[in-house]
């Protein structure tokens, strides 16, 4: 299955949930409203914690697996657990066996990035149902390799990216497409985000019960170092993607869903390290560009680490440029909007506006995220989905070309049909990588 921006716009139309539209699919698993659904959550430091914690918010709804490479946060998580429900969990330390578990329904994903898509193509082929992190995929190949996987076994797969499923946000895409601020031209992702230095702390020994075979999956074998066990693998290439990959997949996915295009057609980054003299690899400044000429549209998408001013108020979040004002997204679940050139203050909305007005259905923010997908597990209906499978490689994808094109340091043209640079083999190189048995994302899923 290829995606070109005519095809995603035939998907993007918003809807009463606010979700691009997705094919419904049809499985063996059936839930009904009083039927338990298990659910193991893989990678529990840091943001599997919210992971937990959603699931269990959800009726009907236990998590019965922890599953970690490393055993120590595997341990202190499930102790947390018992302390705050009262019940015992099983701890696994390798994802398969998670895989291999009939009693396990439902999966989420909340390891380093590198192994986003294949965790989602491995749970797919088991026959349960996933809710990934952003980013969806490591590059732009596997993130294909993904959606084919989940059309194939004709699994539920969301991607977390929780301000699809606000009901603020749903109503400032329902302007945009309305014209409430005129013909939208642009957008403008911000990520203005305190990065402090992580210094180097060279090579070590692996810490007793991280089995650093499995945390390092289908990346290459690097020796051990405390840079990256547990967060700072964001900074490094083999692993993480940067800040654009890191918090930018939110402004990314919001960018594309409130301009209503896909992948671009021109791409172009620039940036680099100018404050840390520490170990990571990922630019600290990026300023990238996407080019939508056959749109007539254009993103604007900026990463500052340190000492920034906002915009219009906002550090993280987005400004959609239109010809007759502007609409400001800040953070997760709030907008405003400023009309004419004089900037008169237009209409404007936060979730718990909407919540207390009694206008919104069901929670918002992550618990809210969880509970359209496992809303979407029961009823095996993918096209209820706010963040469907589609999308989460999609708004990745993005990242990742930015990330190319800083890399090669020149504008790059591209095939949004083909999902290929044009005439640009160094490029293409940089659309996949080199998988280590046995954790490859395979060709055929």
């Amino acid at each position: 299955m290829k995606s070109s921006r005519r095809a995603f716009l035939k998907k993007s139309a918003v809807t009463g949930a606010g979700a691009i539209v997705a094919p419904t699919v049809i499985s063996s698993n059936v839930f009904g409203a009083n039927d338990r659904i298990n659910a193991a959550v893989l990678g529990v430091n840091g943001r599997g914690g919210s992971h937990i914690s959603s699931f269990m918010n959800q009726s009907n709804v236990q998590v019965t697996t922890l599953c970690d490479p490393d055993l120590n946060v595997a341990g202190e998580k499930a102790k947390a657990f018992k302390e705050k429900y009262g019940k015992e969990v099983k701890v696994v330390q390798d994802l398969r066996h998670v895989m291999d578990d009939k009693d396990i329904d439902v999966i989420s994903i909340a390891t380093p990035n590198h192994w986003h898509s294949l965790a989602v193509i491995w749970a797919c082929q088991a026959g349960k149902d996933a809710y990934v992190e952003k980013p969806g995929s490591h590059n732009v190949w596997e993130g294909r390799k993904m959606v084919e996987a989940a059309r194939k076994y004709n699994r539920i797969v969301q991607h977390g990216v929780q301000l699809r499923s606000s009901p603020a946000i749903q109503e400032a895409v329902q302007l945009l497409r309305e014209g409430y601020i005129g013909r939208v031209y642009m957008a403008r992702g911000l990520v203005f985000r305190w990065r402090g230095d992580i210094g180097d702390k060279g090579f070590s020994s692996v810490p007793a019960g991280l089995d650093y075979d499995l945390w390092t999956g289908p990346a290459p074998m690097r020796p051990f170092t405390e840079n990256l066990v547990h967060y700072n693998w964001h900074w490094h290439w083999d692993y993480g993607n940067g800040d654009v990959g890191n918090q930018g997949i939110h402004e990314t996915d919001m960018c594309m869903w409130g301009l209503d295009v896909g992948l671009p057609s021109k791409i172009t980054s620039m940036g680099g390290k100018f404050l840390w003299n520490d170990c990571k690899e990922t630019p600290e400044v990026l300023t990238s560009v996407y080019h939508y000429p056959e749109e007539d549209k254009i993103i604007q998408f900026e990463v500052r680490p340190w000492c920034t001013n906002t915009e219009d108020g906002v550090t993280v979040g987005n400004i959609f440029y239109g010809d007759k004002g502007i609409l400001v997204i800040d953070g997760y679940n709030e907008y405003k909007t400023f009309l004419g050139k004089d900037r008169e203050p237009g209409q404007s909305g936060s979730d718990g506006q909407i919540q207390a007005s009694g206008m919104a259905r069901g929670d918002s923010g992550t618990d809210g995220h969880f509970a359209n997908f496992i809303e979407a597990v029961r009823q095996q209906d993918s096209s209820i989905l706010n963040g469907p499978v589609e999308s989460a490689h999609l708004s990745s994808a993005l990242a990742h070309l930015g990330n190319i094109a800083y890399r090669t340091g020149r504008v790059l043209s591209f095939n949004p049909d083909a999902e290929r640079f044009v005439n640009d083999p160094e490029a293409d190189l940089m659309l996949t990588r080199n998988y280590r048995a046995p954790y490859a994302v395979p060709e055929n899923v």
